[in-house]
């Protein structure tokens, strides 16, 4: 048999469709579930917003060109994508007999461009999408309801947050995801129930930062502040503010014992409102500014500002993902969330 009459044995008169592939891309800024979209910049449907994608080549994979085209329309790169199904409509689309094959990922929110034949590319809150062209209305309701599937059978914070994250990000991504509210006592203690959130050590998180006008006094105690005035010039203490050293009073203390009195008082209520009203801070600092300088044992070196104290309020304990336990747990069919 020659070469003509092999490939006609191969060679169909029946008409082929074309093929082409469609991404849908999801992201998490913080808040809400988005979605990464194209504003289309050719007919059909110019000027109409659409997932990204395109023609499949004949020397590549369908996943290849989903990955191919995402990156040429928005800038997005990604190694991984998911098949999320064959969308085949006789008429959905007006050029020709197309069949998609749509895949989706979970990506984390950066910024995106538009390119090749896309006008624009932007994340979209989910509330907010428009009416898209072609069939992508319907794919995204399929894709929606794919990924509210899976996070029953894995995190799907790997992908969408952080390395490092707290409970409640992790509680807004789950509920964005779902559409409802959770109670924030069962969520946390169904996410410690999986086994695959470990805490992160104090001393692997960054140092809290101080706040306040005056970070060199927020950083100080408070007694620290006011060493050796406030035990003079008040009612006698009982004990030495100081044992190394005598006192070393100011010069303009001791001729006026009537500025001496009333320093005491002011310093007393400057006392008073930082320890129980931190919210009367600038009122207490311009207080302080007219004060006589306070009194200081002679050989005492100034308080180590680097080794403050943070403000009251309590430290939010981060977490992340133990992927060694989730895998463990994947190979034996272990893992399965419910709420």
């Amino acid at each position: 048999m020659n070469s003509d009459n092999h490939t006609e044995g191969y060679t169909y008169k029946y008409p082929h469709p074309a093929v082409t592939t469609d991404c849908v891309v999801f992201g998490f800024d913080g808040k809400e579930l988005k979605v990464l979209l194209i504003e289309r910049g050719q007919d059909p449907y110019k000027g109409m917003w659409a997932f990204p994608g395109g023609f499949l080549r004949m020397d590549e994979t369908a996943e290849e060109c989903a990955r191919r085209e995402l990156k040429e329309e928005t800038g997005l790169e990604l190694t991984k994508v998911r098949e999320l199904g064959t969308f085949s409509d006789i008429t959905r689309d007006p050029r020709e007999r197309v069949i998609s094959i749509a895949f989706y990922s979970l990506a984390r929110h950066s910024a995106v461009k538009g390119g090749d034949d896309a006008a624009k590319a932007k994340w979209w809150a989910i509330d907010d999408i428009p009416h898209l062209a072609f069939d992508h209305d319907y794919i995204l309701r399929k894709a929606m309801k794919r990924i509210r599937q899976d996070i029953h059978f894995e995190p799907v914070g790997f992908d969408l947050l952080d390395e490092q994250f707290t409970i409640a990000e992790l509680q807004r991504l789950y509920e964005s995801i779902l559409g409802v509210n959770f109670d924030r006592r069962n969520f946390y203690r169904n996410m410690l129930q999986t086994g695959v959130l470990e805490e992160v050590e104090e001393d692997e998180t960054p140092r809290r930062a101080y706040y306040g006008k005056r970070k060199e006094m927020k950083r100080m105690d408070i007694d620290d502040l006011f060493v050796g005035s406030v035990a003079e010039v008040s009612e006698p203490c009982m004990a030495p503010v100081c044992d190394a050293a005598p006192f070393v009073a100011p010069r303009h203390m001791e001729e006026d014992k009537e500025s001496k009195v009333s320093a005491a008082d002011r310093i007393k209520r400057i006392h008073e409102l930082l320890k129980s009203s931190p919210k009367e801070s600038s009122a207490v600092f311009e207080e302080a500014a007219s004060l006589p300088a306070p009194m200081m044992c002679a050989d005492t070196a100034e308080p180590e500002l680097e080794q403050g104290r943070p403000s009251g309020r309590k430290k939010k304990k981060l977490y992340r993902f133990n992927v060694e336990q989730y895998n463990r747990m994947k190979e034996d069919d272990n893992f399965r969330l419910e709420f």
